[in-house]
C-alpha cells in the first residue's frame, strides 16, 4: 500500500486531489495484479486507464502553471513527455504468466516511484518559484536559512556556493571550455547534496527526529531529480542550451531554499525546544 502521505500535499486543492487519485489508481492495480493469474488479460485496460487519468492530471498541473505564469512550467513539461513515453514504449513480457505478472508489477512499481519523486521534487515548487522582490543577490545564504545547526548551515552554504558558481559560469560569455566546467559544477552539486542528505539524514537519527522519513522522501526525490539530468542531451542542445540551465539552476536554487525554510529549520526548533545538545 502506498500512501499519499502529508509530506505529499502541495495545497493546491485540485492537485492534490488528483495525486490522490492516482495512487489510488496504482493501489488498485497492485491490488488486482495481485489477485489474477492472468495479468496480460488485464494489463491494456489497466495500463490505458492510468495514462490516460495521467495525461488529464499533467494537462490540468501544466494549464494552472500557466495561469500563475510559473518559471518551472518548461521543466515540468519535459518531465510528463519523458513519463508518457516510458507508458507508451511498455510492452509487457507475455512469454509466461509469470513473466506478465512480474513485468507489469515492474511497471507499476516505476510509476509509483515516479509519481513520488515528481511530486516531492517538482510538484512541491508549483507557485514557490517566482524572483523575490528586493533581494540584492538571490544566492547569498542570508540568515533567513540558517537552522542554528552548525554543521547542517555550513553544508547549505557550500550548496548555495556551487549554485551560484554555476550560475556565473552559464553566464560568462568568454570562458573557454564553458560546457564542461558546467558540467562539472553540476556534478559536484549532485555528489555534496548527497554528502549533505547524508550527514543531515545521521543527524536527525541520533536526536530521533520524528519527521525523518518525510526528509528522507523529499532527500531522494531531489537526489534523482540531480541524477537524471541528461547531459547528452544537454551537450546536444544549441540555441536553447542557456534557457534550459538558467530553468535548472532557478530549479535548484528554489527547491534548495523552499526545503530548508520549510522543513530544515523545523530540526533546529525541535532541538531546541527539547534541549538537545550536539556534539561538536
Amino acid at each position: 500500500m502506498y500512501e499519499f502521505t502529508e509530506d505529499c500535499m502541495i495545497h493546491i486543492d485540485n492537485i492534490d486531489e488528483e495525486h490522490r487519485k492516482l495512487f489510488q489508481m496504482l493501489n488498485e492495480a497492485f491490488a488486482l495484479v495481485k489477485e489474477t493469474d492472468n495479468a496480460a488479460s488485464i494489463a491494456k485496460n489497466l495500463i490505458d486507464n492510468l495514462k490516460d487519468y495521467a495525461i488529464t492530471h499533467f494537462a490540468h498541473e501544466e494549464e494552472y502553471m500557466k495561469s500563475i505564469h510559473d518559471p518551472e512550467l518548461p521543466i515540468q513539461q519535459r518531465e510528463h513527455k519523458a513519463f508518457a513515453e516510458k507508458i507508451n514504449t511498455f510492452k509487457l513480457d507475455e512469454s509466461s504468466p509469470e513473466a506478465a505478472t512480474n513485468s507489469l508489477n515492474e511497471l507499476l512499481l516505476y510509476l509509483t516511484r515516479w509519481l513520488y519523486s515528481h511530486i516531492l521534487s517538482s510538484d512541491m515548487m508549483i507557485g514557490k518559484m517566482a524572483p523575490e522582490t528586493n533581494v540584492d543577490d538571490a544566492f547569498a545564504f542570508t540568515d533567513k536559512y540558517i537552522t542554528g545547526i552548525e554543521l547542517v548551515d555550513e553544508e547549505h552554504k557550500h550548496l548555495f556556493d556551487i549554485i551560484r558558481d554555476t550560475n556565473d559560469v552559464i553566464h560568462a560569455e568568454l570562458l573557454h571550455d564553458k560546457y564542461d566546467e558546467i558540467i562539472r559544477l553540476l556534478s559536484e552539486l549532485r555528489e555534496y547534496t548527497e554528502t549533505h542528505f547524508s550527514d543531515e539524514e545521521e543527524l536527525m537519527k541520533k536526536i530521533g527526529y520524528p519527521e525523518i522519513e518525510a526528509q528522507k522522501r523529499a532527500h531522494s526525490a531531489f537526489v534523482e531529480k540531480l541524477v537524471n539530468i541528461d547531459f547528452r542531451e544537454l551537450e546536444a542542445m544549441d540555441d536553447n542550451q542557456e534557457e534550459y540551465l538558467m530553468d535548472l539552476i532557478g530549479f535548484l536554487l528554489g527547491w534548495l531554499s523552499n526545503h530548508i525554510l520549510g522543513s530544515d529549520k523545523k530540526i533546529g526548533k525541535y532541538i531546541k525546544e527539547h534541549n538537545i545538545v550536539l556534539e561538536k
